[in-house]
């Protein structure tokens, strides 16, 4: 999908530095650039932030969301935001083309594990073959974001129809969704498409269901619940015991993308998704205050000081970073990317 090399990062120009001078200057202090993300990238954009505001007379503001919501709200609150960065690059282009936006960068990659503690029901005994099974026991209960809002949470249903292919268990995603939710599945000739409605009605003795994946951290800090489908990099970042899923199933290989296209999710918007493996984007919407900072800010992330902070947060960085298309990108952004 990419290829792989070594990006330095660029030295900012002089006539760069010349606008963002007088961009300073003319608003009488600190300009602000605003930033809506997901919320699993909330620890390496903090270790940016600083990196950024130590070069910059800047005030960088985050603001994480579930990734769907977090556009939503440009594209249905018209909040103005000058840099905005999803965990499914894919809902870029749904969500945000062409009114929004027209162009976007694949820059990290993650996968699902599932997450617990040392106080989870059953924690001495789950592993990579039977985590299923635990979770399905009386007294346990799990937890996951809502895929209405957050894309962990559509990834988490994919991922649980997928095992079903890849344990040859017909009664995993039944077990453990249909008969905790309204979310329901269609299968036809081997291929899968859940529908998740509006109202997801969760047994809440079995299941919780956050609006953020990260929510559910502290949850299960608190024991009320035991294991939660989480990011492998929010389970790194925050210190959690998890376990690690096959990549048949935790969309993370190129090489299962054959598979991982078997199941897919109508949202209750009516949106469909296709089970991929896990890539984040990044775009500067086109309603931006602060462009010349959002690129700044960009061509830090996607060079070689943000790539040293994804790698060591679990994220790792796709080097080069992919771009939608080259050409539509800021022109100081382009050579740093391939297409």
């Amino acid at each position: 999908m990419e290829s792989i090399g070594t990006k330095k990062t660029i030295i900012v120009p002089a006539t760069i530095a010349v606008v963002l001078g007088v961009l300073i200057f003319s608003m009488g202090g600190k300009p602000v650039l605003k930033i809506y993300h997901a919320g699993s990238l909330t620890i390496p954009l903090e270790k940016i932030e600083m990196q950024f505001e130590s070069s910059y007379d800047v005030d960088l503001q985050l603001e994480p969301h579930g990734s769907a919501e977090a556009i939503s709200q440009i594209t249905e609150l018209h909040k103005a935001a000058d840099i905005l960065v999803s965990a499914d690059y894919s809902l870029i282009p749904k969500m945000m083309f062409p009114e929004y936006a027209d162009w976007y960068i694949q820059f990290a990659r993650n996968e699902i594990v599932l997450v617990y503690t040392s106080d989870s029901n059953y924690a001495d005994e789950i592993n990579e073959n039977n985590w299923y099974d635990i979770l399905n026991r009386t007294g346990v209960k799990f937890g996951f974001s809502n895929p209405n809002l957050d894309p962990c949470g559509y990834r988490t249903v994919m991922v649980l129809q997928l095992a079903e292919i890849y344990y040859n268990n017909s009664t995993i995603f039944d077990d453990l969704i249909v008969g905790n939710t309204n979310v329901g599945t269609i299968e036809e000739n081997g291929n899968y498409l859940i529908q998740v409605p509006e109202d997801l009605n969760p047994n809440t003795d079995k299941l919780e269901i956050s609006d953020k994946s990260v929510s559910l951290l502290i949850k299960l800090e608190a024991h009320s619940i035991d294991y939660a489908f989480e990011y492998r990099s929010v389970a790194a970042q925050h210190g959690f015991k998890f376990v690690e899923l096959s990549d048949g199933i935790n969309l993370t290989s190129t090489d299962y993308e054959n598979i991982y296209k078997q199941v897919k999710v109508r949202l209750a918007n009516g949106k469909v998704l296709t089970a991929e493996p896990i890539v984040y984007g990044i775009t500067i919407p086109k309603n931006t205050p602060n462009e010349d900072l959002a690129i700044e800010f960009i061509t830090l992330l996607i060079t070689e000081y943000g790539q040293e902070v994804f790698e060591n947060c679990g994220q790792p960085p796709i080097v080069p970073a992919i771009a939608s298309d080259v050409n539509k990108l800021p022109e100081n952004l382009q050579p740093l990317v391939i297409q």
